[in-house]
């Protein structure tokens, strides 16, 4: 009898640790399914990653050739200022040189107006050309005025913009 409960034994402890090894098998299952359930997640969100990875690249494209392209429009635009710039410069200039010759003109018309009106006897025609005379030299004088000022508007005008380009 000892070697029949010594065998039965044996063979209830190999069973017992099959159970327990099944048992085993079974916490080992649940746990692989739920690994590869979250490799499936992993792999999912991985995917998304790739294509969000993508769609910013083609949006860092698409933002550099529009930094080009605004760069190279503010460049043009840039030249045209310049250029536009460059042309009230000379129109100023010549501008000043107009009022300059205008102001000649005018102090000369000044000048002019007095030793030709002592000349002339008081008679009713020439008191008539003497009316107009310190009219035209009013009008001279105005003009002359008007011009200076619109030279020191411009001046004044070119000033802020020449310290801004510098």
């Amino acid at each position: 009898m000892t070697g029949f409960t010594l065998g039965l034994a044996i063979e209830i402890v190999v069973a017992l640790l099959l159970v327990t090894t099944i048992g085993y098998c079974f916490v080992l299952n649940k746990r692989l399914v739920r690994l590869r359930a979250d490799e499936n997640v992993l792999r999912a969100t991985i995917g998304e990653l790739i294509t969000a990875t993508e769609i910013a690249e083609r949006a860092i494209l698409g933002l550099k050739a529009a930094a080009a392209d605004c760069d190279q429009t503010l460049g043009r635009r840039l030249t045209a200022a310049e250029g536009v710039c460059a042309a009230l410069d000379r129109r100023l200039e010549a501008g000043s040189d107009v009022v300059r010759r205008i102001s000649a003109i005018a102090i000369a018309a000044e000048q002019r107006a007095p030793a030709a009106a002592a000349p002339v006897a008081p008679a009713p025609v020439a008191v008539a050309s003497e009316a107009p005379a310190p009219v035209q030299e009013a009008g001279a004088r105005g003009l002359q005025q008007a011009a200076a000022e619109a030279a020191e508007r411009l001046a004044a005008f070119r000033r802020p913009r020449q310290g801004a380009a510098a």
